[in-house]
């Protein structure tokens, strides 16, 4: 293909990506007046954002199995009408039951978005050629990242927060659009296949009883009490049966031979790492923001610019020097290096720290991400066996939200049990200055009782002063969890095979590793059939005169 089909080709990919991202962050500044209007509570604004996290984490290894069994162009145009549908439903939502279903059936949709626009990349692009793609990826994210926030805050005040799930609409329509008209994949020879689906029915129950389990733990049970048994063992049981099942599978939904690939291993190793990066920097710097510096839901979403800035530019200028060098290890060595160094200096962060400092922080961050997110997926891609392309891609995006989604509950669980040590050792001061506010003493003293989240930014200015600080060393411990994960990313990076990027897109591999079987064959074939005619030119030649004798005579 040539630089203007891969771009019209893709362009219907991008667009649907936007889709998804835009559809899933032009809530986020408007999730809290969704749920005050729908009489939620706490939990229903939790399980409003676990439940599209929990079906995209299930869904993705599906969506990228059935990618390697049936038509990837159908399959991504049904995954986009799912997602579209669900989020337009979502805005006509009566109860908070009726949004959560939805934004469940939305995360389906979201999970074949992710895992189908990798596989269909490298249909089209080969993975020496990707890089200089993959940072329209990137820039696709940043815009949907930051323009998200901000035109839902702007649509919910203007036309009212039920559009921000209708917005996405015109884009969808105009996704399917082009796909249909740029997109030309090559048809998959038929064959028939046999769908997994106890392996299915087995990795949903695991996966959904485990991300349950850690989205409750330590807030509605404690960590050391019957439910965590039920859950965690019936985890661990749904996994046991599920590699038992993969193992005599004729079609297994995850092939288990994937991990014998020692660069698919240690990939999935470096994602998780990514993964709690890229989601608890989202979730928690917002919230340093809010409840660390005073700022409101917007200024917060223009504070975290650097952030998207860094994961921008890395991706964008990795990818091309990847495509230019066809070297690919020292970006990802040095990504993981940005991202350990970024999350550390993100746990040093005060209430105080100048803003400079934490921009340079979350510059570093974001650059990490950038170069070791897609590039990861890309270097499987490289090695992985082309048959197979799909259910690869899908498992390292799988173990990246798997693990991203873990690692963010056990961040908030450490930010829950620090801010409630500090406010427990700092309660003389808060008492101290609650009852120096005269007039609107009793009104804070209700408001700290009451165990919501404070809104900073409109508490006293002494009172502002001590939560600033209190939520500051809360969401900077937290940041140290991901310290140690993105050190064993480093380390796997360090391990992978630096294997060169082949030219060839999946559809060519396949069609030359075809062609060499054919080659080897008729090869051998022709061996043998010359060794024979040898045999019988010996055998005759006394008896046979050559044409040399015949012109003799």
């Amino acid at each position: 293909m040539t630089h203007r089909q891969v771009l019209e080709a893709l362009s219907g990919l991008l667009l649907g990506m936007f889709v998804s991202m835009l559809a899933s962050t032009v809530v986020s500044t408007s999730l809290p007046v969704i749920i005050h209007d729908l009489g939620g509570t706490q939990a229903s604004f939790t399980w409003v954002v676990t439940a599209t996290l929990l079906t995209t984490a299930i869904s993705t290894p599906i969506w990228g199995k059935l990618a390697d069994l049936f038509n990837r162009k159908l399959l991504i145009q049904i995954a986009i009408v799912i997602f579209v549908l669900a989020t337009a439903a979502a805005g006509f939502s009566q109860s908070p039951e009726m949004l959560i279903a939805f934004r469940a059936v939305q995360g389906i949709g979201a999970g074949g978005l992710a895992a189908l626009s990798q596989v269909l990349m490298a249909d089209i692009i080969s993975p020496r050629e990707r890089g200089r793609y993959m940072g329209l990826f990137g820039a696709v994210m940043a815009v949907a990242t930051i323009g998200g926030p901000l035109l839902g805050g702007v649509i919910t005040d203007t036309l009212g927060w039920r559009w921000n799930f209708y917005v996405a609409l015109p884009f969808a329509v105009l996704a399917l659009i082009i796909l249909q008209r740029t997109l030309h994949v090559i048809p998959r020879a038929r064959r028939k296949v046999s769908i997994d689906y106890v392996g299915i029915v087995l990795l949903s129950t695991a996966v959904a009883l485990l991300l349950i389990w850690v989205t409750l733990v330590g807030d509605s049970f404690e960590w050391w009490s019957l439910q965590t048994v039920l859950m965690v063992g019936g985890a661990i049981l749904g996994t046991v049966l599920f590699v038992v099942t993969e193992l005599r599978a004729k079609e297994p939904l995850i092939p288990l031979s994937l991990f014998r690939n020692r660069t698919f291993t240690l990939a999935v190793i470096a994602s998780i790492a990514t993964g709690i990066a890229m989601f608890g920097a989202s979730v928690f710097l917002s919230q340093f923001m809010q409840l660390a510096r005073g700022a409101t839901p917007t200024e917060a979403g223009l504070m975290t610019i650097p952030m998207i800035a860094g994961l921008l530019i890395a991706s964008v200028g990795v990818g091309a020097l990847i495509t230019r060098l066809g070297t690919w290890k020292p970006f990802l060595i040095l990504g993981a290096v940005f991202l350990t160094a970024g999350s550390f200096l993100l746990s040093t962060i005060h209430y105080d720290t100048n803003f400079l400092l934490v921009s340079l922080y979350m510059f570093l961050l974001g650059a990490g991400v950038g170069m070791t997110m897609q590039n990861l997926v890309l270097v499987v891609q490289n090695t992985s066996d082309p048959n197979e392309i799909g259910v690869a891609s899908a498992g390292v995006t799988f173990f990246r939200s798997l693990g991203g989604t873990i690692g963010v509950s056990l961040m908030g669980a450490a930010l829950a049990s620090r801010v409630s040590e500090l406010v427990t050792a700092g309660k003389d001061d808060i008492t101290a200055t609650v009852m120096s506010l005269g007039a609107d003493a009793q009104k804070w003293a209700d408001t700290l009782s009451s165990g919501t989240l404070p809104q900073v930014s409109a508490m006293p200015a002494a009172l502002r002063v001590i939560f600033e600080d209190i939520y500051a060393q809360g969401i900077s411990h937290s940041f140290l969890i991901a310290v140690p994960f993105a050190v064993i990313s480093l380390i796997a990076i360090v391990f992978l095979p630096n294997t060169p990027l082949t030219r060839m897109t999946t559809t060519e591999r396949i069609r030359a590793s075809e062609a060499d079987l054919a080659t080897v064959s008729v090869s051998e074939g022709m061996d043998a059939v010359a060794a024979t005619a040898d045999d019988a030119k010996a055998d005759a030649a006394p008896a046979t005169p050559t044409r040399a004798s015949r012109r003799a005579r």
